[in-house]
């Protein structure tokens, strides 16, 4: 008899070593300006995992003001990729904060990504 679990219907790829809660954490953090100035393209890919986490993300301006915050609950996927609104704010640097979690208490180190905008033209 074979079982298949939840994350195997998700994930049906082949020799993939899945982390558990503890070993799950953020293996890369990017974000990439649009040439406007205005919004923030995020990447982020984690350890392929058992459970799905929870991940908070703060964006920062150079006077540490938060510009904008996203959470997401239990993503389908490792590999992450979204828009973030600066809302305005023009106070290069910028720092992108990612927290990875789960509910149980079980906690992976925040990752950070520093970034400037482009100059006006």
């Amino acid at each position: 008899m074979v079982i298949i679990t939840p994350m195997d219907f998700f994930f049906p790829e082949d020799n993939l070593q899945r982390m558990t809660p503890a070993e799950t954490h953020i293996i890369s953090l990017t974000a990439e300006p649009y040439p406007d100035n205005e919004r923030v393209h995020v990447n982020i890919e984690m350890t392929p995992f058992q459970m799905r986490p929870h991940i908070e993300i703060i964006l920062t301006d150079a006077k540490d003001n938060e510009v904008a915050t996203a959470s997401i609950v239990e993503p389908m996927s490792w590999k992450l990729e979204f828009t973030m609104h600066l809302r305005g704010a023009t106070n290069s640097p910028f720092k992108l904060e990612a927290k990875l979690f789960y509910p149980d208490g079980s906690q992976a180190e925040p990752v950070t990504h520093i970034f400037d905008l482009a100059p006006a033209n």
